[in-house]
């Protein structure tokens, strides 16, 4: 049985989404699938069960099916570290900060990972659905493209093409793609999807008609958008939540650093009926909120001083605001944030803003790894990805709640303890089971829509 390729012909097509449900419906036809990819690019990262980070998609995919997640699954992640600087984590470990260019200099010496994953992997299971990056047809980079020329061509896998309808032009995408892609490439193209469909649907049939007739290439499904706020791969695809707010007592502010990370943790909070969730950037917009969050940030030093500068930290010592600080936001919190092997930047002081007592010193090795942990005098599910160390992983001074740990609000209780202290009617709900069934729910939608068993036959071939 062959792999799979998802390419979109531009970026955000929803390749992340598509590649998720795929593997979820070809899971349940029986097939022992698994998620790919071979390189990816955000500050939005996860713990595996091997120990490692990768990024979210393949791990959300992987834990969709039930599976063990794994480095395997996405063996380079690169952060964005500001300028043309990326921090590098091969195999789940971070390599340090790179410059752009030199990591493309040395983009040979990173395949043989990718090869070595990929092929770990299939040994293991009968198909990988490996999701591509950006545009497969960047002609001056074609040869550094390891998540959709490199797998494509190295692994000879069946390759899936998803058009976004939403950004217009989707006829010329589609046809420069394909035509754009080498002819090796060609022949191994099953079809393309066309995503995000607003509308009535039998608007496009004649479009149907031209893709499969003037372009010659076969239309596997036309699916009508439907939003799901869960798996978000960056900040551009979550700023594209949609939320009903109609039920809402409490509004939430999560300040959109602009280095923010790991904005998943807030997933939670946007399926949950009961609040109103917006993303701030205006020191002005924190009285409106009944609960202000400073997230998790790549370059904690650089978004402490933006914070500054945007006028937040009156708002931030605030006490009688309710602020959540994960991460590199509850670092901010402490007296001083101490950098003396310059990990993320040449500045090795700066003052935080003081509301919890004591340092945060960062240290060479990174704290990687998930557990139980006592938060605020609940045992919660969470994981930690972090540089700076201080005494304590967690603390809460009177309304102020900090804590290293990602994946916090994924717990029910926690959300309950904390949202009942702003307002006693706060219900709850449960958000696994919530989640299991918004999962379920939106593979089904695609299944409707797509011609999965064609591809199902292609793989076979």
């Amino acid at each position: 049985m062959q792999s799979l390729s998802i390419f979109g012909t531009s970026s955000d097509a929803g390749k992340s989404t598509l590649a998720f449900a795929i593997t979820y419906l070809l899971h349940h036809k029986g097939i022992k699938v698994a998620p790919f990819k071979a390189q990816n690019v955000s500050n939005n990262s996860q713990v595996t069960d091997e120990g490692g980070e990768i990024a979210i998609p393949q791990h959300f995919a992987a834990e969709a099916i039930g599976l063990k997640t794994s480095p395997l699954m996405n063996p380079i992640l690169l952060k964005s570290g500001g300028g043309a600087k990326s921090h590098i984590i091969v195999n789940g470990k971070s390599m340090g900060n790179k410059n752009v260019w030199d990591y493309y200099r040395d983009i040979d010496f990173l395949k043989p990972h990718v090869k070595h994953a990929f092929v770990t992997l299939s040994k293991k299971y009968d198909c990988l659905v490996a999701e591509g990056a950006g545009s497969p047809v960047e002609l001056n980079l074609m040869d550094k493209d390891l998540s959709n020329i490199y797998v494509a061509q190295e692994f000879n896998t069946k390759i899936v093409l998803v058009a976004d309808i939403q950004r217009g032009g989707v006829f010329a995408s589609i046809y420069g793609v394909y035509n754009l892609l080498p002819k090796i490439l060609r022949k191994n193209v099953i079809g393309v999807i066309v995503n995000k469909f607003q509308g009535d649907m039998s608007l496009f049939d004649a479009g149907v008609d031209i893709i499969e007739k003037k372009f010659k290439i076969p239309v596997l499904g036309v699916i009508p958008f439907k939003p799901f706020n869960l798996g978000f791969e960056d900040s551009a695809s979550m700023m594209h939540y949609v939320q009903d707010v109609s039920k809402a007592i409490i509004r939430v502010g999560v300040i959109k650093l602009p280095h923010i990370s790991n904005f998943t943790d807030f997933e939670p909070l946007i399926i949950d009926p009961e609040i109103e969730l917006n993303f701030i950037s205006n020191p002005n917009e924190v009285h409106a909120c009944d609960l202000v969050i400073l997230p998790g940030s790549k370059l904690i030093l650089n978004d402490l001083q933006w914070l500054r500068e945007r006028g937040f930290e009156e708002k931030l010592k605030d006490k009688g605001k309710t602020i959540l600080a994960i991460c590199g936001g509850y670092e901010m919190m402490f007296e001083r944030i101490l950098d003396p092997l310059q990990i993320e930047s040449t500045t090795k002081e700066i003052q935080g803003f003081g509301r919890f007592k004591g340092d945060v010193v960062f240290q060479k090795e990174k704290i990687v790894k998930k557990g139980m942990y006592n938060l605020f005098g609940l045992i919660c599910n969470g994981y930690e990805i972090h540089n700076g160390i201080t005494k304590k992983g967690a603390k809460k001074k009177n309304n102020l709640y900090g804590t290293f740990v990602h994946g916090l609000l994924d717990n029910d209780a926690l959300r309950e303890k904390i949202f009942t202290q702003i307002n006693p009617s706060y219900k709850g709900y449960n958000f696994q089971k919530r989640k299991k069934k918004a999962i379920k729910e939106f593979a089904l939608h695609v299944e409707k829509h797509l011609k999965i068993d064609t591809i199902l036959q292609e793989l076979l071939s």
